[in-house]
């Protein structure tokens, strides 16, 4: 995963395969809580994936202000940058 486009993808896959959400529900706008139906289990769930993926440590408050999926993507592009 080299930029954001490539990251937006691997989420929008995650959101699909592990969520089971519309895949027109998974844009950058999308607010994970209100819109996708997200709740605290989801998110740790989403953590531990992209650990897996990143192959790098993922501290929960990294992603503690996550609000939308572009969130998400920035939080793990920084991720992997670092």
């Amino acid at each position: 995963m080299n930029n954001r486009d490539e990251v937006f993808d691997v989420i929008k896959t995650i959101m699909l395969e592990m969520f089971e959400v519309e895949e027109e529900k998974v844009t950058l706008g999308a607010r994970l809580y209100e819109d996708l139906d997200f709740d605290s289990i989801d998110a740790v769930d989403m953590i531990v994936k992209l650990k897996e993926i990143t192959g790098r440590e993922v501290r929960p408050e990294d992603f503690k202000s996550s609000r939308t999926i572009a969130d998400v993507v920035d939080a793990t592009c920084k991720l992997i940058q670092e």
